[in-house]
């Protein structure tokens, strides 16, 4: 295998590309029916849950395997960053809404409170 692909597939690597892909799933799955309000409730809910199905095939898969080198805090923490990078993106991109100075900031706060996490 070539080197690179083998850094990629990794323990240490691949959790984290796979919880950004679970993550693109579960916030498709949470805040994507927001462009569709016309549409009823519960379709909103199953089409969610739906989504969410291949989130998990994803997520716990990356857990197990990340836990061979990062503790549970740490795939925790990994988990709640990557969502919120994931979350402003969308929002600006599929959402359309502006994310603003006190939004950064607030992520901001949080990655800090997340790299002490991972301070030996």
């Amino acid at each position: 295998m070539v080197p690179c692909m083998q850094s990629l597939f990794s323990p240490s690597v691949l959790p984290i590309l796979m919880l950004i892909g679970s993550n693109v799933f579960m916030t498709f799955a949470w805040y994507g029916h927001l462009k569709f309000t016309g549409s009823p409730l519960y379709a909103a809910v199953l089409f969610s849950w739906g989504i969410a199905f291949f989130e998990y095939w994803l997520a716990v898969p990356a857990n197990r395997i990340g836990h061979v080198v990062y503790s549970t805090a740490e795939l925790k923490t990994m988990q709640e960053v990557i969502t919120l990078a994931v979350f402003a993106l969308f929002s600006i991109f599929y959402l359309k809404e502006a994310i603003t100075w006190n939004h950064v900031a607030g992520f901001a706060l949080i990655a800090g409170g997340a790299a002490l996490i991972f301070r030996a």
